[in-house]
């Protein structure tokens, strides 16, 4: 890829890197504006921790505390840079990779349903999908791809483009098809193929993004209908989600927001991404803190899955270098990590685009979910670390009272 980037977490490496696909692939910051919801436990903490993700250079800030007797919601900021308007409370925003929780919850509730197993190769369900350079469909199962184990590439990561406000500005209305998105991964060799004799047991972990649009094109394949049509009648619907929606090819992320922004390798200003055509089973979806809160402790909470999928979905493998965090380990669709003050860790997935990044975490149980969202991505290591970290604390601390009863 023609692009110097420096050394950036994976999921910002993402980001970068489909900046990079849409293109064929700023003045300081205001004071900070602070608003709250109505007065709740712990609001203060997480008051405090919403300010130090601020504090970082992040333009706009608001995160979310829900458990079953209330919530907490915190903001810092501004919505815009030319403007001291606050971060809505319920603004919308691009949730990136989270989408890959709702992904897979479709995909085990079809499992649930014996419509799908997840032993089921993608060459038995998609034929002739994943050929060539060494790719192997029959060596792939379900498993792999909800728990990235795959071996295939990223199709972001093999994208050539540049990473400049240019190319942003050129390719922003730009989308590409799931066949357009796997056939480039299929460009190269895989990182490794699943072992022969148990596939869905390989250990080998790589994320990839390519591995939630082939499930995407399952879901299609096995239901006879959209991935983004079976996640609202199977997931939105049920829980009321009026917040959360799937924009297709749309460019426009709803009113009220707030401006996403991102910092490009080599330039000190940020630059407005707010506007990007988005679309696929991998990251398109759209919601809010609120929504995705109810999301999170709903799945834990078994309202969406039974009892033998959600302990499927929490079988893990290590997932190194994935975060800047220790002891992660990815599930199917979903993540795990220690977090000191918890009985059993938390569960977590996060995500990234232009502009915007989404971080989250539930206890095992559902009693307990944090979200948030930071309104600007820096590329700066220094900036980067810093906001990684300090959001990583606001997800531990807002988490580290809720146990699994």
């Amino acid at each position: 890829m023609t692009r110097t980037v420096p050394a950036l977490s994976r999921r910002t490496t993402m980001a970068v890197a489909a900046g990079a696909l849409l293109a064929g692939a700023a003045p300081e910051a205001a004071a900070a504006a602070h608003g709250t919801a109505a007065p709740a436990a712990g609001h203060d903490a997480l008051q405090a921790d919403v300010d130090a993700v601020r504090a970082t250079g992040a333009t706009g800030v608001v995160a979310e505390v829900q458990t079953a007797h209330g919530r907490a919601t915190a903001r810092a900021g501004v919505a815009d840079l030319g403007s001291d308007r606050p971060v809505p409370r319920d603004a919308y925003y691009r949730i990136g990779s989270d989408t890959k929780t709702f992904t897979a919850v479709v995909v085990l509730q079809l499992v649930g349903e014996g419509k799908l197993a997840l032993t089921d190769t993608v060459e038995r369900r998609l034929p002739g999908a994943i050929r060539g350079n060494g790719n192997d469909g029959g060596r792939i199962t379900v498993a792999n791809l909800l728990r990235q184990t795959s071996g295939l590439n990223d199709y972001l990561a093999v994208s050539e483009g540049e990473f400049t406000p240019e190319a942003y500005r050129k390719g922003r209305f730009r989308t590409h098809t799931p066949q357009e998105q796997l056939a480039a991964a299929l460009t190269k060799p895989p990182q490794w193929l699943p072992r022969r004799d148990d596939p869905a047991g390989e250990r080998r972990w790589g994320y990839a993004n390519t591995n939630y649009v082939v499930a995407g094109l399952i879901i299609e394949a096995v239901t006879g209908r959209p991935w983004a049509q079976e996640i609202h009648e199977r997931v939105i619907e049920p829980l009321g989600l009026r917040h959360t929606l799937i924009p297709g090819g749309s460019a426009y992320v709803p009113q009220p927001t707030a401006t996403a922004y991102t910092q490009f390798p080599g330039s000190a200003r940020l630059t407005d991404t707010t506007i990007a055509a988005v679309s696929g089973a991998d990251g398109g979806l759209i919601s809010t803190a609120r929504d995705h809160g109810v999301f999170l402790r709903a799945l834990m909470g078994g309202r969406l899955l039974r009892p033998a999928q959600l302990a499927a979905m929490k079988r893990t493998v290590p997932a190194e270098d994935w975060i800047r965090a220790k002891g992660v380990r990815y599930g199917l669709g979903i993540a795990w990590r220690p977090v000191a003050g918890t009985d059993t860790g938390i569960w977590f997935h996060g995500g990234t685009h232009l502009g915007v990044v989404s971080e989250c975490g539930v206890t095992g149980d559902g009693a307990r979910a944090v979200t948030s969202a930071t309104f600007t991505l820096p590329t700066a290591e220094a900036q980067a670390d810093a906001q990684a970290a300090a959001t990583l604390r606001l997800v531990n601390n807002a988490l580290r009272g809720g146990r699994d009863r």
